[in-house]
């Protein structure tokens, strides 16, 4: 039996739940006890109408809900479809959270350390040899394009999703890629503190490190880079972000 889905909402202790919410459970338990995967189509709202006895008003807020966390994919003209995981709903939530004071950048940045930190260790063992040929190719495009931020900074956030996707692991994929909207805020503003030339370069030398380090199949001077590539970043990027519009404003 797989792990059981939670449900996505539910009502205050000895509240009863609403009829969105039963339904939206029901829907749930369905693609769980009928095995489903990515892609399956879901019976149609009149099948969850008849079976919970609710309003096709309500089934349809119910797949709606459903859809807007991409649980299941929603279209004009076909049934519904199990969603692929996406970590668009992360990021969403992690924005909402930064602009409205609820968690701090520099707690974003402690977090991107510690699964970083792994994912390059993972990277460093895991890779296939396309992966990493990606992953140098990234650092040395971002040494290219130094004098372009905006595509420099497109490299700087690829070359994190790579190395995540070279981890072979699913889920840090999806953290790392929630990561993408704030990095866009924030590398820029790093970038805009190194004033002198000897930074700028140190800072790609670093990345460059990384990336030799996951072609070598060397985890521990992988991370080693990666922590060094942290520990001269972090304040670079508190710093370019102070005064900055929040995330949610770029």
């Amino acid at each position: 039996m797989g792990i059981p889905l939670m449900p996505v909402a539910g009502g205050q202790a000895g509240q009863p739940l609403s009829l969105v919410q039963t339904t939206i459970n029901a829907v749930t338990d369905h693609i769980r006890d009928q095995g489903l995967r990515v892609g399956d189509n879901l019976p149609g709202e009149s099948h969850f109408v008849a079976s919970l006895g609710v309003s096709r008003a309500v089934t349809r807020e119910a797949f709606g809900a459903l859809a807007a966390l991409g649980l299941i994919d929603v279209a004009n003209g076909r049934r519904a479809r199990v969603g692929a995981i996406d970590g668009s709903v992360i990021a969403s939530s992690l924005n909402h959270a930064v602009s409205t004071a609820q968690i701090t950048v520099p707690e974003v940045w402690d977090v991107r350390r510690t699964i970083e930190a792994r994912t390059v260790a993972l990277a460093a063992t895991s890779r296939t040899d396309a992966e990493a040929a990606e992953i140098v190719r990234l650092a040395e495009a971002m040494v290219r394009d130094i004098d372009d931020r905006s595509t420099m900074t497109r490299h700087d956030i690829a070359f994190h999703q790579a190395i995540a996707a070279a981890s072979h692991n699913a889920l840090f994929v999806q953290i790392v890629s929630s990561f993408a909207h704030l990095m866009e805020v924030a590398v820029p503003a790093a970038w805009d503190t190194r004033v002198v030339e000897e930074d700028k370069q140190a800072t790609l030398d670093r990345h460059l490190a990384v990336a030799h380090a996951i072609r070598d199949r060397d985890p521990v001077a992988a991370v080693a880079a990666m922590q060094d590539h942290f520990d001269a970043s972090i304040d670079d990027v508190l710093q370019g972000m102070s005064g900055r519009p929040s995330a949610n404003d770029a």
